[in-house]
């Protein structure tokens, strides 16, 4: 698979990961948005640990350094 994120872009990712589990396990954020935010930290892990992001190639981003 080609990856088209970069190394710092998928650390943000796995932060931010961090930061809505967070946000959902302290109730910070109510029950029907707590679904949506975990939704969106399991895609940012995924896309993370994949190194793809679709939506990236869709547009052509590519975070990734060329070498």
């Amino acid at each position: 698979m080609i990856t088209n994120t970069g190394t710092t872009d998928r650390i943000i990712r796995g932060i931010l990961a961090v930061i809505l589990v967070i946000l959902f396990a302290t109730g910070i954020v109510s029950a029907q948005w707590g679904i949506a935010i975990l939704v969106i930290a399991v895609v940012l892990v995924l896309t993370a640990g994949a190194g793809f992001c679709p939506i990236y190639s869709i547009f052509g981003v590519n975070t990734c350094k060329k070498v």
